[in-house]
């Protein structure tokens, strides 16, 4: 008889408490001192994370199935043994109920098959999705992707990134960015999200934006060299045209500015920074810049600005720059 990896007792371990935890966060009576012990648990170990937020997935997921009818509430004695055994119970009716649940749920287009998340920090990512997209994320970009029997789903929760989808006219694809969605068979199309605001450059193919998957009849449809942008308060997308080669300058780690006013270009600045820039006034946000910098060297851009622009810098309660205009005084 074979033995068990060495590893399996902690992964076990993790698996129990990651269940633990997943129960208790969404309890009524999830405390302030349990929150903190999370975070704790949490921050102790990536293994950790990983587990609690796999977890967490399925749990979303399993909420979506069809509801049975539903049982009288059990008593006050059934709870205690409930409450004393709820880890390893959980873990392993978790384990026994996830082929059922992913059974049902595949065909009534609820659960996905395969369910990836991708993450990229510091470095430019090629990720192949289960369905053999390829996508290129930018720095600090995170998405998830979600097999169902009757469409693919991406979900780009930060960042930005560059899609080639597989063809497929009976399975498509579907990018949820910001509150609105972007739907293709198969195609070529760069998403980039910033705070509440998302643009869509399209390079090849078409595709159909929704601003708000709540207004799904408030849709645009782009061709190639064509771009639309919403937000929180435009459900309809702003469609414009474009330049695919300086949206897409970012896979060559670049940030092109085409003589923009800096209150359009400090979105695309502050993508690349660890905490955002402002403007101190108006006068600052009139200014033009233009030029072509490295991403990996945008702090580097913004302490150079008073070179190249009269405007000097300063720092805001938080410790954030704030970019000012110089005043001029008449002799």
């Amino acid at each position: 008889m074979l033995s068990p990896p060495a590893s399996e007792p902690s992964n076990d371990r993790i698996s129990d408490e990651a269940a633990h935890w997943c129960m208790r966060v969404t309890a009524p009576d999830f405390t302030d001192q349990e929150r903190v012990l999370l975070e704790r648990w949490l921050n102790s170990d990536p293994a950790h994370r990983r587990e609690f937020d796999a977890m967490q997935d399925i749990w979303s997921i399993s909420e979506r199935l069809p509801m049975t009818t539903p049982r009288p509430p059990p008593s006050a004695q059934v709870v205690a043994t409930r409450h004393r055994y709820r880890r390893p119970m959980f873990a392993a009716a978790m384990l026994l109920a996830i082929p059922v649940i992913g059974l049902v749920g595949w065909h009534l287009n609820l659960i996905p098959d395969s369910y990836q998340r991708y993450q990229s920090d510091s470095a430019l990512r090629d990720i192949t999705l289960a369905d053999g997209t390829h996508v290129q994320l930018n720095l600090d970009s995170q998405l998830s992707f979600a097999n169902y029997k009757d469409r693919r789903n991406v979900t780009l929760s930060k960042g930005e990134a560059f899609f080639e989808v597989t063809h497929d006219a009976s399975h498509p694809f579907l990018v949820n960015a910001g509150q609105g969605q972007i739907r293709v068979t198969g195609t070529q199309f760069n998403v980039w999200t910033y705070r509440d605001q998302v643009v869509v450059t399209l390079t090849q193919g078409s595709v159909q934006v929704t601003g708000d998957t709540g207004k799904p009849d408030q849709r645009a449809y782009l061709s190639p060299g064509m771009q639309a942008r919403y937000d929180v308060r435009t459900a309809t997308p702003q469609v414009t045209a474009a330049s695919p080669a300086q949206a897409l300058a970012w896979r060559s780690g670049k940030l092109v500015l085409d003589d923009l006013y800096l209150s359009d270009a400090l979105p695309q600045i502050n993508r690349y920074l660890s905490a955002p820039v402002h403007l101190g006034d108006r006068a600052a946000t009139q200014m033009r810049i233009a030029g072509t910098y490295d991403t990996h060297n945008i702090a580097g851009l913004v302490q150079a600005l008073p070179k190249v622009l009269p405007v000097y810098l300063s720092r805001n309660d938080e410790g954030e720059t704030v970019i000012n205009s110089k005043r001029t005084y008449a002799p």
